[in-house]
């Protein structure tokens, strides 16, 4: 009987801060997708702004009902052989109780389900940007339904879920370093394979049309970010998401110097584009290992990620694949490296008592790491392929290549970014100009 009093009195029960913190950690993490839709929008030319854009959103609704119908029991529930899960409570979210508590924690269950569907969100938004200019939206649209249910929900399962394999190896993975990056990464280039090249790759400009956009996506992404790692240790009690938080930090601020003093030494500038990708490319390499190194490790986890995804993100041109917006350099590459270090660096002080490499643990961990790694690097890889050659051999994936010369936001939204007709003021703008002149300006707008 004792016994039984002190079971019921060590038992979770709800937690009010942990339950705020956790709700407002979703919210960050939400924004992260409109954050992201403001960084690829940004890095692609003006013709193709709105269709990179929409590309994000589209996955906030999709992913969101796919969430509630059936992708959270496939991701959380009861495991079945280590590899898939499911409850059928869970289905329509229509058996869960208000103030029912995700097992073994303080928060009830529909806070880390809404936590965990704006990973589900995020994920395949991260692919789109490999495949701007070129894919027909409804065909986007269909491969986001596809590929959350038969690659997203599996390996979240995989890494995070109780019963996963890669769970019960003992893969560390904080906040999705395989679950979201490697996994998005390796579809990205899964699907460019299959699908080619821009019209125009390595011969035309494809600059990015707002660098300022660009910036602003990446400042809402470093922000969401705190909440998308901080929030992934379900709660606040005992300092490991304060780490994960300072981590978060630090390790951004060192793979965004590493980027640009590479880039100096190798092109000779400090590019704004740069700074960007090189706080996107430590936020990534952190994501997995933030929770089990420390600040200094994270400092160097930060600048490794930042030379190594800025050399990457050159490959595309030596091998041929069109990675439009540097996914697989800096996402695939990224999350990779984030995770493999976790092997050298996990100081044994965070999220376990873990000991990577450099601090006497021997290489044990290094070799989890791997499975988990080139699991499901392969998997999405192979899997993201096959879906988008099923997809292109039925509906076809890609817009006609008039479309794409002439513009896909036109072509699969009959709308564009910005409206040039409206320039200028008083008289100008109502002014009609001579046929000889309108016709010299409309060249001067950049296509």
């Amino acid at each position: 009987m004792a016994a039984a009093i002190t079971l019921a009195a060590d038992a979770p029960t709800l937690s009010s801060a942990n339950t705020g913190f956790m709700l407002i950690c979703s919210a960050l993490v939400m924004l992260m997708t409109p954050g992201l839709a403001f960084f690829y929008g940004g890095m692609v030319r003006v013709k193709s702004t709105l269709n990179m854009l929409m590309m994000s959103f589209i996955s906030l609704g999709i992913v969101t009902i796919l969430w509630v119908l059936y992708g959270f029991s496939l991701a959380f529930g009861t495991d079945s052989g280590s590899v898939i899960g499911w409850n059928s409570d869970w289905v329509g979210l229509s058996n869960i109780g208000l103030t029912e508590l995700w097992d073994g924690y303080t928060i009830p269950v529909f806070v880390f389900m809404v936590f965990q569907l704006m990973f589900a969100i995020i994920t395949p938004a991260l692919i789109s940007g490999a495949l701007a200019d070129r894919v027909k939206f409804s065909a986007w649209a269909l491969f986001i339904t596809l590929w959350a249910t038969v690659v997203y929900f599996p390996v979240a399962h995989w890494v995070w879920g109780a019963g996963g394999w890669a769970f019960e190896l003992g893969v560390i993975d904080f906040a999705g370093g395989t679950a979201v990056h490697i996994n998005a990464g390796a579809a990205a280039l899964g699907v460019i394979l299959v699908i080619g090249k821009r019209v125009g790759f390595k011969k035309d400009p494809m600059r990015p049309h707002s660098l300022p956009l660009v910036m602003l996506g990446a400042g809402l992404l470093w922000f969401g970010w705190f909440g998308f790692n901080a929030g992934s240790w379900l709660g606040n009690d005992d300092g490991v998401g304060a780490l994960m938080f300072v981590n978060t930090q630090v390790a951004t601020a060192a793979a965004m110097l590493a980027w640009l003093v590479y880039e100096k030494i190798r092109h000779g500038a400090f590019t704004t584009l740069g700074a960007a990708s090189g706080a996107v490319a430590g936020l990534v390499a952190i994501t997995p290992s933030g929770g089990a190194v420390s600040p200094l490790g994270a400092i160097a986890v930060g600048a490794i990620a930042g030379v190594l995804c800025a050399m990457a993100v050159g490959l595309k041109y030596k091998f041929g694949y069109d990675d439009s917006l540097d996914v697989v350099g800096v996402h695939l590459v990224g999350g990779v490296v984030g995770s493999l270090l976790i092997g050298l660096f996990a100081s044994g002080k965070g999220q376990s008592d873990v000991e990577g490499l450099f601090y006497g643990g021997g290489l044990d961990q290094f070799w989890k790491q791997c499975a988990g790694v080139f699991a499901v690097l392969g998997y999405s890889l192979v899997v993201s392929a096959i879906l988008a050659f099923l997809l292109d051999k039925t509906i076809g994936m890609r817009v006609s290549e008039d479309d794409e010369v002439a513009g896909i936001d036109q072509a699969e939204h009959a709308e564009t970014a910005y409206d040039f007709s409206g320039a200028g003021g008083g008289a100008a703008r109502t002014a009609v100009p001579a046929a000889g002149v309108a016709g010299a300006e409309s060249k001067k707008v950049d296509a």
